[in-house]
């Protein structure tokens, strides 16, 4: 348990990096000159908006089942936990928001700029919510259509970051699960794309730093479990002989 804490803790403390970074620097957004760059960031945080999140967490899924090579029984207990880990975090989310109630950025700046009624708005049922923001934004020639029509769809409250959630499950669950693996490539990857969804959900105006940040720890908490569990009931998360020297062992 000690090893799997270690490799996760250190993968979230570099999770942690650049939206603690954004809250202690005191950024703060605002929705002007959205240009390409923007719409890139749009794009990737597309990779985990409904419903390509769930295609996106299927081809993650038989990635970690490729890289571990685990027998079929051992497989199906794999997937098994890292889809609920990635539940937990997404259940989790949707609890804590309904009791914080935090509004989006984006939201308070419909309130001061664009005369909605944001001590009402969050009254109203999502469908409402979208055509109180379609209505808003309306005449506002400044924003780009793609981040309109975002807006329109993510009604939701801000805290914790359901994205973020997301993003750091998989990256965590690649550094507890294959980092003994040498997949330093995948790790890479991972760890760049979750920063990268994380950074589009600040520039989109859909959170605040500190709502990442919690995220990011929570998900830390399911990951650490579930890589423990895998260890415990699917197989031994280190490297064996006959994988250090080109063999994977089927565990």
């Amino acid at each position: 348990m000690f090893d799997v804490a270690k490799r996760t803790t250190l993968g979230a403390l570099l999770l942690l990096i650049m939206p603690a970074c954004v809250w202690v620097s005191g950024w703060q957004w605002h929705p002007v000159e959205m240009g390409r760059g923007h719409e890139i960031l749009f794009w990737l945080t597309e990779t985990v908006t409904r419903p390509w999140g769930t295609l996106t967490s299927a081809i993650l899924c038989v990635w970690f089942l490729w890289c571990l090579r685990y027998r079929l029984r051992s497989a199906l207990l794999l997937l098994l936990i890292i889809i609920l880990a990635v539940l937990a975090g997404q259940y989790s989310k949707t609890f804590i928001k309904q009791q914080v109630r935090e509004p989006r950025p984006y939201v308070l700046w419909l309130e001061e700029n664009h005369g909605l009624n944001g001590q009402t708005f969050y009254q109203q049922k999502r469908k409402q919510r979208s055509v109180l923001v379609r209505d808003a934004l309306a005449r506002d020639p400044r924003l780009p259509g793609w981040l309109k029509s975002h807006w329109e769809s993510e009604t939701g409250y801000a805290f914790p970051s359901g994205h973020t959630m997301f993003v750091a499950s998989w990256a965590l669950l690649a550094m507890g699960l294959l980092w003994s693996r040498r997949r330093i490539i995948t790790l890479v990857v991972m760890f760049a794309w979750a920063v990268g969804v994380m950074g589009s959900r600040l520039l989109l105006g859909m959170h605040w730093p500190q709502d990442l940040i919690t995220s990011i720890l929570i998900s830390w908490l399911w990951v650490t479990l579930a890589t423990w569990l895998v260890q415990r009931y699917c197989g031994s998360l280190t490297v064996s002989p006959g994988e250090r020297s080109g063999n994977v062992k089927d565990e």
